[in-house]
């Protein structure tokens, strides 16, 4: 099955929880504290791998979790950083952010690496927080929380080549010839219901890769059938063969489907239309294959009036007619063509990032009475407090305070003994 958008969950690791602990050896009396650093949280990255050409592996796995860090140890030592979790994924694929939308990186070459989420640093032990009027601190910081994000996958497939051309005009047929890919063919339309990949070489020893894009209809760049899901996989390609059917079997004529195929590529990116195309007669080999191809040509000179018209190689799939030519003339015009492939825009967060004077907490009320914190950095110093030691509860009061918390809880008319949550934590306001 051919899988080219997914959308999955990521979750890096939490670092490890620092630790209180003191030495107690003889002979060391008042050893002090030695409690160690937790290790930090794996990140998640993801990697091109060369071998895949799908995003099929997403399909039953949308959540990814990395490794979260060991915690601290007696004797000052430090706990074990968590690997990282390094995903796989095919090259062309180009990273976004659900919620927001950007495009967070484009994975194209062989190896091509991105961090997508940043594990959490492991958290501090008691030996940081010693000092002269409190030498022995039971004070220790949890891990910091790994990064959470949604992120929607989307493969463009990495072709020198596109075959485009409406349904059943012999796309996969000449895919099948020319390389040793089989892809399915019959006569009906929307045969190719995914796209098919092949590899051309040539005697003199010249390569490329091929892509045979699903059949366009008119319409397509509205969502009409099924060209608008494979679109998308045009804009890598560097040259275009336009397929046009010169049999006679059908009954749209070659112009006016050659013409419409390329209103579609206008509609959906308007730099298509300006890739290199050569036009592919194909069917040859029918009775009235001359006739309408010398039909073709003249509307095609009317059209440019006088301008050079684009090239137009006759073929037929069935005897080979013309393959090996127009198969020559595709490679040298991919030496001559620069590559006019677009990386998408990656958001720069150092330069678009614009200072957004942020709440560090916000306060409600449950219909119980509760005070309710909630806010991402309050959020996070909580989670990086040790609820078990009282010192840690302290310097996590003091930390609050020092936000104001304290001063809009009375603002807002919390009264002393009154219930206030944090998270799943509960304590009552003490003045």
């Amino acid at each position: 099955m051919f899988v080219d958008q997914v959308k999955i969950s990521i979750k890096a690791g939490n670092g490890g929880n620092g630790a209180v602990a003191f030495r107690r050896e003889k002979f060391v009396p008042n050893g002090g504290p030695a409690g160690g650093d937790g290790g930090h949280g794996g990140d998640v990255i993801f990697k091109v791998d060369t071998g895949l050409r799908t995003l099929m592996d997403f399909r039953y796995q949308r959540k990814f979790k990395a490794g979260s860090g060991s915690n601290g140890m007696n004797k000052q030592m430090t706990g074990r950083s968590a690997e990282n979790l390094v995903i796989k994924v095919p090259g062309g694929t180009i990273v976004k952010d659900t919620d927001s939308g950007e495009v967070i990186g484009d994975l194209v070459d062989e190896n091509d690496t991105l961090v997508i989420a940043k594990g959490g640093r492991g958290g501090r032990g008691n030996i940081h927080f010693a000092s002269p009027k409190n030498p022995a601190p039971e004070i220790a910081e949890n891990g910091e929380p790994g990064q959470e994000r949604n992120v929607q996958l989307e493969l463009q497939l990495l072709a020198d080549v596109g075959l485009l051309g409406f349904p059943s005009v012999g796309k996969s047929t000449l895919l099948s010839v020319v390389t040793s890919a089989k892809p399915k063919i019959a006569e009906y339309h929307f045969t190719t219901l995914v796209p098919n990949l092949g590899m051309v070489q040539l005697d003199d020893g010249r390569d490329f890769v091929i892509a045979d894009i699903p059949g366009l209809i008119e319409g397509a760049s509205q969502g009409v059938g099924l060209g608008f899901e494979f679109l998308r996989h045009v804009e890598r390609t560097k040259v275009l063969l336009h397929l046009v059917d010169m049999g006679g079997l059908e009954e749209e004529n070659p112009y006016e489907s050659y013409q419409k195929i390329n209103e579609e590529l206008k509609k959906y990116d308007p730099e298509l239309i300006n890739r290199r195309q050569i036009i592919v007669a194909t069917k040859m080999d029918m009775p009235d294959a001359e006739t309408c191809l010398k039909e073709f040509q003249a509307r095609l000179r009317e059209q440019h009036d006088g301008r050079q018209i684009p090239e137009i190689f006759p073929i037929s799939a069935i005897t080979h007619q013309g393959l090996q030519a127009l198969m020559q003339r595709t490679a040298d015009v991919l030496e001559s063509t620069p590559n006019p492939v677009k990386a998408p825009e990656v958001s720069n967060n150092e330069a678009t990032y614009k200072y957004e004077a942020k709440k560090p907490f916000t306060i409600e009320r449950d219909e119980d009475g509760t005070w309710v914190l909630s806010g991402e950095k309050l959020e996070k110093l909580f989670k990086m407090t040790n609820t078990e030691h009282d010192d840690s509860l302290i310097r996590f009061a003091r930390q609050m305070r020092g936000m104001g918390v304290d001063d809009a809880l009375r603002q807002a008319g919390i009264k002393n003994g009154d219930s206030v949550r944090i998270l799943d934590f509960t304590f009552e306001f003490v003045e």
